[in-house]
């Protein structure tokens, strides 16, 4: 396989594999503050308490998955098995 391919399978498994650590992350708070939380307040509490967990997730999940990247990059030389996104301009 050439580059580009690698940089394209790359880009989707990279996207599958930040998407799947999003839903765990949800679940799992979503599921600790249904065992802690839930039931000890209001319902209009939980809307407030669900956008948060949303919203914690989206933090969390993208310092795991760029932990992981960081990991990744340090295993793998980069310029030797992928295509660069952006390539520099050549000035004149």
């Amino acid at each position: 396989m050439n580059k580009k391919v690698n940089t394209l399978l790359f880009i989707l498994g990279a996207t599958v594999v930040n998407i799947i650590i999003f839903v765990i992350v949800f679940f799992a708070l979503l599921l600790l503050y249904g065992k802690l939380l839930a039931s000890r307040v209001g319902p209009e509490v939980n809307q407030w308490a669900t956008a948060l967990i949303f919203v914690i997730t989206i933090a969390l999940s993208f310092i795991i998955y760029n932990r992981f990247i960081k990991i990744f990059t340090n295993k793998v030389d980069m310029d030797k098995y992928f295509d660069p996104l952006v390539k520099p301009r050549r000035r004149k």
